[in-house]
């Protein structure tokens, strides 16, 4: 068994290495062709007339990303607090069920959701309808299992003593759940909203459902946007020799962005821990 779990790991790894050597290979030599400059921080995509600046779509993702990770983050801990510690059982019942089903709809039920109800709300209230707002809040709402179920486990992980010593020390139980056990676990918490930022900054069929697909810099919430996933969906199935090399460019930079989340969790992990 243990050759097995062995065999298991490397297969892992070899995967991951095997992705990483597809899209480095393919897109950094049309990195090289473009210019490092003109790809990253070039403001016009247009592949008809030579252009590939990704600018537009990075700030496009960045932006999306936030507006999911301000309107899930607060609500999923919340959740996750109330499900860990102030919930019945009758009601926990109900809402795990609730919370794996979130989980297990598929991104494009997500995208016709957004499609039928939140782009004619958006539209009736401000104006804006397919949006970097109606994005967000589509994907604020698909980040939420990711959030609220890695929360709860943290939360139910935390050491008991805490929230007893709390208690006897005079804290109600409101103050002692969120001033002991809430920080305790923390760390795992953090986690649940990188996770969740994964799922956000790397969700493609609903963003390109409901965002308005403009390769252009939003100028404020109702505007279009298109993020770097939609970019690729929406134009490879039909690139073709430096077009093609431009979007794989930009899975490596999104690949990059991903890394770098990944590395920033480690680090304030190893500070927390410290």
């Amino acid at each position: 068994m243990r050759i097995v779990f062995l065999i298991a790991a490397c297969v892992c790894i070899l995967c991951v290495a095997l992705i990483c050597l597809f899209l480095f290979a393919n897109g950094i030599p049309g990195i090289g062709k473009i210019g490092v400059l003109e790809f990253f921080f070039g403001m016009r995509w247009k592949p008809g007339s030579g252009l590939y600046g990704i600018a537009p779509m990075i700030v496009g993702s960045l932006y999306v990303t936030l507006g999911a990770i301000i309107f899930g983050v607060p609500i999923g801990v919340l959740t996750a607090i109330y499900m860990a510690k102030f919930c019945g059982k009758r009601a926990l019942v109900i809402l795990r069920p609730v919370v794996s089903l979130l989980a297990g709809i598929p991104s494009v039920l997500y995208g016709f959701f957004g499609m039928v109800v939140l782009v004619p709300w958006i539209r009736a209230w401000f104006d804006g309808g397919k949006s970097m707002l109606t994005a967000s809040l589509l994907l604020g709402i698909m980040i939420l299992p990711t959030i609220i179920s890695v929360s709860e486990s943290a939360l139910r992980a935390a050491p008991e003593s805490y929230y007893e010593g709390a208690l006897a020390l005079g804290a109600s139980h409101e103050r002692s759940v969120f001033f002991a056990t809430l920080p305790a676990a923390g760390s795992g918490i953090l986690t649940a909203v990188v996770l969740g930022v994964g799922r956000a900054i790397g969700e493609t069929m609903a963003v390109v459902m409901v965002a308005g697909n403009q390769p252009v810099i939003p100028k404020n919430l109702v505007s279009g946007v298109r993020t770097m996933t939609a970019n690729i969906v929406l134009e490879m199935g039909y690139a073709a020799d430096l077009h093609r090399e431009a979007l794989i460019a930009t899975a490596v930079a999104l690949f990059v962005f991903i890394l770098i989340i990944n590395l920033l969790l480690s680090m304030l992990k190893r500070r927390r821990s410290l």
